[in-house]
């Protein structure tokens, strides 16, 4: 969906932030990149925007609180804007451009998704956010031309072969595990409540009811039309049956206790919270490993951005490497360093290079079921 969006004014950031800008200066250049040039202005907006993002609010915060938060989104923000730049550069140099007819079918497009039904509805919504048509054509532009540079100039050379797919699938065995589930019936019955506290004669009354239960179904009985006839847990319209449940996600004595059976085995009676509880082990499913084949779609969506970060991120450097950037804020500039030199860092390095080839492309708790034993 595109979105009309527009920045807060900048000069209440400017004031919130006691940032005092010189009468005879209008405007103050922050960075040239090939003789373009990114303004204070410029850059303000696009904190303020940033802020916005985070749902971060100028208005009422002190001025250490807004420092602080303008110091967190900073150093992502100013490289962008040169990488943004420079891309906007590329494209222009490829003659990308927004035409009429796509600038139609864009209006278009946000009329309908907005249920703006007439051209005067969609002035009106352009004016409550502060754009013109003109504004709402550049950003639209910018955007267009970024993507195209970087579907032509990146995306082409991210490609995953059949071989890498097998080799990430091989390395990553645990990611493409599905852990293994248990599915149990159970009969609970409530201690009734007695105002005086505990009374030991109704405790016993309702454990000997619930063990005559267990001999019951050991005799041979079915658990599940027991469980609808006794049980007074919400389970007893389904036979008491809970799960399939996840097995890894179990609380640990539940675990330990169903570790002990086998299916078809019945638990010892068992004291909850708030009453006595008799457990059957009805199935058990073991851990289940996708193939790379099963796992192929998942695999590919992996691969695909990690590549897509890596060759981003050298073809960015390329241009940065060749681009002529004169800084005017010597700040500005070690935050943007430092930043460049985190992101280099912490961007994955793609597969090893191999023979080219085709590119390849928790299970929902049952309502009621339990974290522990369950403690009705």
């Amino acid at each position: 969906m595109v979105k009309i969006t527009r920045g807060l004014v900048v000069g209440l950031l400017v004031a919130a932030a006691s940032v005092t800008l010189r009468a005879e200066i209008l405007e103050q250049i922050i960075v040239k990149v090939n003789g373009d040039i990114i303004t204070k202005t410029d850059f303000e907006q696009r904190q303020v925007q940033a802020l916005r993002a985070k749902n971060l609010q100028t208005q009422g915060a002190s001025p250490d609180q807004l420092k602080e938060a303008i110091a967190e989104v900073t150093p992502a923000l100013i490289v962008d804007a040169i990488d943004e730049l420079l891309l906007l550069q590329r494209g222009k140099d490829l003659k990308y451009s927004l035409s009429d007819e796509q600038f139609k079918n864009i209006v278009d497009q946000i009329r309908k998704e907005n249920k703006l039904e007439d051209d005067q509805a969609f002035q009106n919504a352009l004016k409550q956010e502060g754009m013109t048509m003109a504004e709402l054509r550049k950003n639209l532009e910018k955007n267009m031309i970024i993507s195209r540079v970087q579907g032509s100039e990146v995306m082409g050379k991210v490609g995953i072969s059949e071989e890498e797919a097998r080799k990430y699938h091989a390395d990553h065995l645990a990611e493409f595990t599905k852990p293994g589930t248990v599915t149990l019936r159970e009969i609970f019955v409530a201690v009734p409540a007695d105002p005086k506290g505990l009374n030991a004669g109704i405790e016993e009354q309702t454990k000997n009811i619930v063990t005559a239960l267990r001999e019951r179904a050991l005799a041979g009985e079915s658990f599940e039309k027991l469980a609808t006839e006794t049980s007074t847990a919400p389970s007893k319209s389904n036979g008491g049956l809970i799960g399939p449940m996840n097995e890894a996600e179990l609380a640990p004595a539940l675990r330990e206790l169903l570790g002990k059976m086998k299916v078809g085995d019945l638990s010892d009676v068992l004291r909850t919270p708030k009453g006595y509880q008799l457990l059957k082990l009805e199935a058990r499913t073991g851990d289940t490993v996708l193939s790379a084949e099963e796992a192929h779609d998942q695999i590919a969506e992996k691969l695909f951005e990690q590549k897509r970060r890596s060759e981003l991120r050298k073809y960015l450097d390329k241009q940065r490497s060749q681009a002529t950037i004169e800084w005017k804020n010597d700040e500005l500039h070690k935050v943007y360093d430092a930043e460049v030199a985190r992101q280099a860092a912490s961007t994955p390095a793609p597969p090893a290079e191999s023979a080219p080839g085709a590119a390849p492309g928790a299970p929902p708790a049952a309502a009621g079921a339990p974290p522990a034993p369950p403690s009705h």
